[in-house]
């Protein structure tokens, strides 16, 4: 690989799950209109022309491409907290920054879900896709992080494909479920409400309908009937959770929501004292930590339900993934190495039609 130098141009800085608890990863969380308006004015700093953040459930990275060779990463941390209102003395332990074949390697093996919390997760794949197009639609990308990312998720479209991992199912809410079975906790049957209707929302209320679950979401809206629920679950209005909490076994929480969807005021105006099972997905958090001080309750959180080591077989898939990522990047490290070569090309075959062009207007003049 002989563009090892110029790959100094790709950069990142990122928190994530193995580094930082849940709350301080939700101090650098970002929502879409959030990340959006931090792209604009992270591209206007010197040297940077190109950007996109990545913002999920268990990580925040923000990624950049520069002119020069030889930008700070430190810049990127700073700017983080000044657009947090956050002490950057107070944070840099849980950074990790990367450049060039390190962050990219990263990337590819991020976004095939060799990095996830729970190993070979799908859900990284839309949001690594997802920061790409939010970043495009705000003209804040490049041409190098755009194939780098979009090469980054077709080698995990391929891993998807290609490999058969031990389990079939590989999100959290799964991961949680068979937790809650080691602790004696069956959904079959129960009573259970998911609150939030995004698409982890979406995934929880159908792994636990199909688990045996009675399922009701809740809904904010009902938008003239625009907003769609798993088929075989119930909704209700998010204003009415609380009156149909009391029948609840297990309530789970995902939602984008700035705000507690679950306090321990709220509890304190209904009566209950049968046990209940609270499952917080949500990065910030969706329900108050106060309310496990609740005898009846028992709360847990998303960093609650982290993988345990993985099995021989599992190892194997690992094993699998790992090649095709890394026959991935390869093309990527091809393609970046002859980037700078594709307008000389151009230029060289354009003036080459050019001078068979006139040769030819010679010729045919000399004729006449």
């Amino acid at each position: 690989f002989t563009g090892e130098n110029k790959m100094q141009h790709v950069s990142m800085i990122g928190i994530d799950y193995n580094r930082a608890p849940v709350d301080v990863r939700a101090l650098f969380a970002f929502t879409k209109k959030a990340s959006a308006e931090t792209m604009h004015r992270l591209i206007d700093m010197e040297g940077i022309q190109g950007c996109i953040i990545l913002s999920t459930c268990n990580r925040m990275e923000l990624w950049v491409s520069t002119r020069g060779e030889d930008f700070d990463t430190r810049l990127l941390y700073n700017f983080l907290c000044e657009e947090k209102g956050l002490d950057p003395k107070d944070y840099g332990q849980y950074f990790l920054s990367r450049r060039g074949r390190d962050a990219i390697e990263h990337l590819f093996y991020l976004t095939g879900g060799l990095k996830s919390q729970i190993l070979a997760e799908d859900q990284i794949i839309t949001q690594v896709k997802d920061a790409l197009n939010r970043a495009r639609e705000e003209y804040c990308t490049d041409s190098i992080l755009e194939v780098l990312f979009r090469m980054a998720v077709t080698a995990a479209k391929k891993v998807k494909t290609e490999v058969v991992f031990s389990r079939g199912n590989v999100s959290v809410i799964h991961q949680a479920l068979a937790v809650l079975a080691e602790k004696g906790f069956f959904p079959a049957g129960k009573k259970c409400m998911v609150i939030g209707n995004g698409e982890m929302g979406k995934v929880t209320a159908l792994a636990l309908k199909d688990a045996g679950a009675d399922v009701t979401v809740t809904v904010r809206q009902y938008r003239s009937g625009v907003v769609n629920i798993p088929e075989g679950c119930s909704r209700i209005n998010y204003g009415e959770r609380m009156e149909y909490l009391p029948h609840c076994d297990l309530v789970v929480s995902a939602t984008a929501s700035p705000n507690y969807t679950l306090t321990k005021e709220a509890f304190d105006l209904i009566e209950r004292d049968k046990p209940l099972l609270l499952i917080d997905l949500a990065v910030p958090r969706d329900i108050g930590p106060s309310i496990d001080e609740l005898g009846y309750v028992t709360l847990y959180d998303i960093d609650s339900f982290k993988a345990t080591a993985a099995s021989d077989k599992m190892k194997e898939s690992l094993e699998k993934a790992g090649e095709i990522i890394r026959s991935q990047m390869d093309e990527f490290f091809s393609w970046y190495d002859g980037k700078d070569l594709f307008p000389r090309v151009q230029v060289i075959k354009a003036n080459a039609v050019n001078e068979f062009n006139s040769k030819i207007m010679k010729t045919m003049n000399k004729t006449e």
